[in-house]
């Protein structure tokens, strides 16, 4: 076993015997990971269920308006996010392999231009379209006509990302349920509410 492999081995051990020692996320990058993962959720299950109801439903008309808030609701948040990711420091990454490390980086860095680019093409596409947006009600100014061909390329674009965005969240889960119950390596932790992380050390001790 290598020197760096033997760190990577003790630096685990500590986090295992001692979690409580694991420096967490600061509590509103917390929140808002929660808040946007879940909004996340809703607005991918609602837009895979919107697409398979009949064109002139009136439920389909609430529906597509709440994605569309929903949706600018996560972008306002994902704009907070990084802004007090930027302020706030972020706790280290346990020790892994460089390709986990990168694999991380890069799934996460995938994941902000997906929760930035989804409500911007959604945005774009339905300024191309006679009904508009509505943000909670309050009408937002459209940025060209009703035209057909440049609201399907914009909601094209929302299509492909959608699906790439649902790839990419079960990447992420997956990631996190290996580091919680396979690396044990606390990392999980760092992103838990302090209530549940106390009841997550319970388990593991």
């Amino acid at each position: 076993m290598t020197t760096t492999h033997s760190r990577d081995a003790r630096a685990q051990a500590v986090r295992r015997e001692s979690p409580e020692a694991v420096t967490r996320f600061a509590a509103s990058l917390i929140v808002l990971h929660w808040l946007i993962a879940l909004a996340i959720i809703a607005l991918l299950a609602l837009g895979l269920y919107m697409v398979g109801l009949p064109k002139g439903l009136p439920i389909k008309a609430t529906l597509i308006n709440l994605h569309k808030s929903l949706g600018l609701t996560v972008f306002l948040l994902v704009l907070i996010r990084i802004a007090v990711r930027m302020a706030a420091n972020r706790p280290p990454l346990p020790p892994m392999r460089p390709w986990q490390r990168a694999a991380a980086r890069t799934t996460q860095a995938f994941l902000y231009v997906g929760m930035v680019a989804l409500p911007v093409t959604g945005y774009l596409g339905s300024s191309f379209n006679k009904y508009g947006v509505r943000f909670w009600g309050l009408a937002l100014p459209a940025w060209g006509r009703d035209d057909p061909s440049v609201r399907g390329l914009f909601f094209g674009a929302h299509h492909v990302l959608a699906y790439a965005m649902i790839g990419l969240v079960v990447l992420h889960i997956g990631g996190a349920l290996k580091h919680e119950f396979i690396d044990r390596d606390a990392l999980l932790a760092t992103m838990l509410p302090q209530r549940a992380n106390s009841k997550a050390r319970r388990r593991r001790a």
